[in-house]
């Protein structure tokens, strides 16, 4: 326990550092510090891949050569290309001994000076691809544990964080940097830099008062005259403002979609006229290749239909890097308060039933009571993801003041609720319409602060619903208490018992003989006790079913075929359901083994 309070202490205080935006080079070693005193092992360094395919040090920790961070090896040998080229951690026992990485010379005259024997590295990864890795290393022979694999790996993540943050934050930088350059240039037309400088004063000071794009594009339509809209990367409007003293909407003569796509290509602002002498200047929003909406202006033209003020078109194309950095922000607290919200729901999930002091601190930083988190909601949709779901999901919690998350690979929320029913009832329409789509959601109410089984019993539910059909509603467990005894896991006895009472002597028949007597009269059935439609659907003579069928009989003591044995009909829907029901991660599967299935 004490060494477990160690890691989540050194993790929580490296995740505080990456918050401080510092220097890149600061926060690297900040993370190989941590890492280095929790691992312990003899040294610790961070490599990156640079522009040129070379893997080079950017931190150590614990070595003894100066020279050892001007070490420079192609992406694609050591242990390091392993790492690189499979994304997963990789170790050594003895380096210098290894024939399973290809060796550069460089590299081992420093593993001698090092005298580095045991090597474990873990892949720094951003939105998919390697671009560096985290290494732990020992000065005797060693295997590395399972536990410190994942450590590892943690402070990996931190530093992939932090490197990801450091560019957004160059380009940050490069972008005010590029609006002085242009307002140096206009500063010896003076009447132009004055109405320059009240913008881009008025647009940085909305921006330092936590302003939105909402307020940047008002200032714009201010300043500017007309009206200012903001699309998004589909071209479909998030806003429009309009200016309060000449306001204009879009032309509609203009081809609006030609206009977008030649400002994107061209990365500059471009213009269009419509009849009506109503200009259009579009300017796409960028960060570096990621294409994230446009912006538009329209107003009355000036007579000659050219004349542009091209002072006011550069404020637009310079306006898009604030709207950019805007979005960027928003798009990176909403991620960062998705990953909170998703980790203290899988921390009480796991930690349950009880919830400790610290949770309780936690949940309540993000003002949201944990002991009012009364409903657990599992979503499923089979045209969405969990991670589309989660997305959703967190947008309705941050309403409700409940959390979200991914469990087990399964979009989850818990909340407090005053009516289940009505609640669940509730989501289910907002990520319908979210989604466009059909969409489960299923809830359970949970007891003595033990999330981890509401969320069981309503993932076991959620199965049993698509088994039999429904794949576009939300409603409670509740509402499906019939089906009850497949998925409470503490009833699984119960459902034993009824099914070899029911058809446990054809099971064993089935798994002794190979036979598949059991998937036979469950056809038989299902097809309403007709003999030919039942053949046709299992490829069989009708000879052969009739065969199968009496067998079936004689082996459960029936006397003829009973389409309306109301028990034998259940025992084998229930078998079928039992089957659905427990195709669920391990941590919501049932405690007791149950019978194996016969061979078809």
């Amino acid at each position: 326990m004490a060494r477990r309070q160690r890691e989540l202490a050194s993790l929580y205080a490296t995740a505080k550092s990456l918050t401080a935006l510092g220097e890149l080079d600061e926060v690297l070693r900040s993370i190989v510090h941590h890492a280095h005193d929790l691992i312990s092992t003899d040294f610790t360094y961070l490599s990156l891949v640079g522009a040129d395919g070379r893997l080079s040090a950017r931190a150590s920790e614990g070595t003894i050569s100066a020279s050892f961070l001007a070490a420079c090896i192609p992406a694609g040998v050591g242990l390091g290309g392993k790492v690189l080229a499979s994304r997963s951690p990789h170790w050594v026992r003895n380096y210098a001994a290894t024939t399973e990485i290809d060796h550069d010379p460089g590299f081992d005259r420093l593993v001698c000076t090092e005298e580095l024997v045991a090597l474990l590295g873990v892949p720094l990864v951003i939105r998919g691809e390697a671009v560096g890795a985290l290494f732990a290393a020992d000065r005797s022979e060693r295997s590395f544990q399972a536990d410190e694999i994942a450590l590892l790996s943690a402070f990996a993540d931190h530093a992939a964080v932090a490197l990801d943050n450091a560019r957004l934050y160059e380009a940050s930088r490069t972008a005010l940097h590029e609006l002085r350059i242009a307002y140096r240039k206009i500063e010896e037309h003076m009447a132009v830099v004055q109405r320059a400088q009240a913008i881009h004063e008025a647009l940085t000071g909305a921006v330092l008062a936590g302003g939105t794009p909402g307020d940047v594009a008002q200032l714009l339509a201010d300043q500017l005259d007309g009206s200012v809209t903001l699309l998004d990367r589909s071209g479909a409007v998030l806003l429009r403002r309009n200016s309060a003293s000449r306001p204009h909407d879009l032309p509609s003569g203009v081809d609006f979609a030609d206009a977008l796509e030649t400002a994107r290509r061209s990365g500059r602002c471009t213009t269009s006229f419509d009849t009506a002498g109503i200009a259009l200047s579009v300017a796409s929003i960028q960060a570096g290749d990621n294409y994230l909406g446009a912006l538009a202006w329209s107003r009355e033209a000036a007579p000659a239909h050219g004349a542009l003020d091209e002072t006011d078109l550069r404020t637009l194309e310079r306006a898009t890097h604030i709207l950019g950095l805007l979005i960027l922000k928003e798009r990176a607290v909403a991620e960062a308060s998705e990953r909170l919200s998703g980790e203290l729901l899988t921390e009480l999930m796991v930690g349950s039933p009880g919830i400790s002091p610290a949770q309780r601190a936690r949940t309540r930083a993000r003002n949201i009571d944990a002991d009012r988190l009364d409903l657990v909601l599992v979503a499923d949709s089979s045209t969405s993801s969990s991670t589309d779901l989660s997305r959703h999901l967190h947008d309705i919690a941050r309403d409700c003041s409940g959390l979200a998350g991914e469990h087990l690979g399964r979009a989850t929320m818990i909340l407090h609720s005053a009516d289940d029913d009505r609640t669940v009832e509730e989501v289910h329409h907002r990520l319908r319409r979210a989604l466009g789509g059909p969409v489960v959601v299923i809830g359970e109410r949970v007891v003595h602060y033990d999330w981890s089984r509401a969320f069981s019993l309503a993932s076991r539910c959620g199965a049993v619903m698509r088994a039999i059909g429904h794949t576009d509603l939300g409603a409670t467990t509740g509402r499906y208490a019939l089906y009850a005894i497949l998925f409470d896991t503490e009833r699984v006895l119960e459902l034993d018992r009824f099914i070899s009472d029911s058809i446990g002597p054809l099971l064993d028949y089935d798994r002794r003989r190979g036979t598949d007597l059991v998937d036979t009269l469950s056809a038989y059935y299902d097809h309403h006790a007709n003999v030919a439609a039942t053949a046709r659907a299992l490829y069989v003579h009708v000879n052969t079913l009739l065969k199968r069928l009496d067998r079936a009989g004689s082996i459960l003591g029936l006397n003829g075929r009973h389409d309306n044995d109301l028990e034998l009909q259940l025992g084998l829907r229930l078998h079928q359901l039992r089957a659905t029901a427990t195709d669920l991660p391990s941590d919501t599967a049932p405690s007791t083994p149950e019978r194996p299935a016969p061979s078809i």
